[in-house]
């Protein structure tokens, strides 16, 4: 029996007119756009859909994306797909744990904001970064990072994708070492900040006076987290697996390995961009990969799971 894995992606993935195809033809979606408008009291369809500086600012950017992915849920699951488990890449996980019955539409959004927002101040513009480094393992970049003080691994991608995080002085020391080690190439990323580093060990801190007001639900169906790539039966867990998500590394690639290891075989990526898309074709090729980012692909996507599970 084929075990379907709603994947949601995490900042990066954000892109004007994500989610507008779902806001004009689906009324569930429309709401969700206009319930998080009265939670965060700015027009949210309108940071979505229109040209605009705030989409790309990580406060704004963690709100929006999470109420696109949730938008699209609401009317993915009422045509009749539903996951048996979920995952999310850093913010994604949000949406993951709010998709598998964990939290509200409406603590989700309001926490994500609360979360955006303390990331966004936790370290001076311009004094933090990322960049991803290509071709080198894992155990290969950890060993160059540790020869440097202030630079860490922020992302386990996938094989061959691993992402940095620290003060910009440390990361551009570190470039030069990680390329004599092998390193094909090393991209800074656009980002405000040195996300999943120990210098947002604060944030997560005062992130978790937020979470213990979130009244949360126990789970219909299990979830995947960052912090340890393993799955999340019990609520109880969550709120301080949260905390830990701001400064822990993204174990995106144990992620998937484990969900692949439990028998899921199909996974949806909801949400903008193809980045999940592009990690799961390197950690694995031989599952089954979709994408639903507007309405049409949504019922293309349906069309041909329906197929692959009555087979």
């Amino acid at each position: 029996m084929s075990k379907i894995v709603f994947l949601y992606p995490g900042q990066g993935a954000q892109a004007v007119g994500m989610g507008q195809d779902f806001y004009e033809n689906s009324e569930l979606a429309r709401r969700a756009f206009e319930e998080s408008t009265k939670e965060l009291g700015f027009d949210v369809a309108a940071l979505c859909f229109e040209e605009n500086e705030l989409l790309n600012r990580t406060d704004y950017t963690q709100a929006a994306l999470v109420t696109t992915c949730l938008a699209m849920t609401r009317e993915i699951m009422a045509q009749g797909l539903r996951p048996d488990v979920t995952a999310g890449l850093s913010l994604g996980e949000y949406c993951a744990i709010t998709a598998a019955g964990g939290m509200s539409f409406s603590d989700a959004v309001k926490t994500i904001w609360t979360r955006g927002n303390l990331m966004h101040q936790a370290v001076p513009d311009g004094s933090g970064g990322m960049a991803a480094v290509l071709g080198l393992t894992g155990e290969a970049v950890c060993a160059v990072a540790d020869t440097v003080e202030g630079v860490t691994v922020a992302n386990y991608n996938c094989p061959g994708q691993i992402v940095i995080t620290g003060k910009k002085t440390a990361i551009e020391e570190v470039t030069p070492k990680l390329k004599e080690a092998g390193a094909k190439r090393v991209l800074p990323l656009n980002v405000s900040g040195p996300f999943h580093s120990p210098y947002l060990k604060e944030a997560g801190e005062k992130l978790g006076e937020a979470l213990k007001e979130v009244d949360w639900k126990p789970l219909s169906i299990p979830y995947v987290t960052n912090v340890t790539g393993e799955f999340v039966e019990d609520i109880h867990e969550t709120e301080e697996l949260l905390k830990q998500q701001v400064s822990s590394p993204v174990r995106w690639e144990q992620s998937i390995r484990k969900l692949i290891a439990s028998g899921a075989d199909i996974f949806v990526e909801i949400g903008p961009g193809k980045t999940l898309s592009g990690f799961m074709r390197k950690i694995d090729k031989t599952v089954k990969m979709f994408r639903i980012s507007t309405m049409e692909e949504m019922y293309s996507v349906i069309a041909a799971i329906k197929e692959a599970t009555e087979c």
